[in-house]
């Protein structure tokens, strides 16, 4: 089940990266991302990716990640959330 904190922080990363304003707000988790808004270019990604990182305190592999995962809003949070749960079971 994905957690909504993390779509919101995630939503407010890609806002801020891709400035979108309040655009963002109003689409639900089964938007699609790649194709779909301009703005997210592999400049883009890079700079998502980055910022993800840094809030979530997860490490990510440049092989982790391909079209798929920036495929929907849903698609990018269920990849940090799996992210997650490795960082906790390394904890653990």
């Amino acid at each position: 089940m994905i957690n909504i904190n993390h779509t919101l922080e995630i939503k407010k990363i890609l806002t801020d990266t891709l400035g979108l304003d309040k655009r963002l707000d109003a689409m639900g988790s089964d938007v699609i991302l790649l194709g779909n808004i301009p703005e997210l270019d592999s400049v883009a990604i890079v700079t998502i990716i980055l910022a993800l990182e840094q809030k979530f305190s997860i490490s990510i592999k440049d092989d982790e990640i391909s079209a798929k995962t920036f495929e929907k809003l849903s698609s990018l949070v269920n990849f940090v959330e799996i992210k997650l749960a490795e960082k906790n079971r390394q904890l653990a």
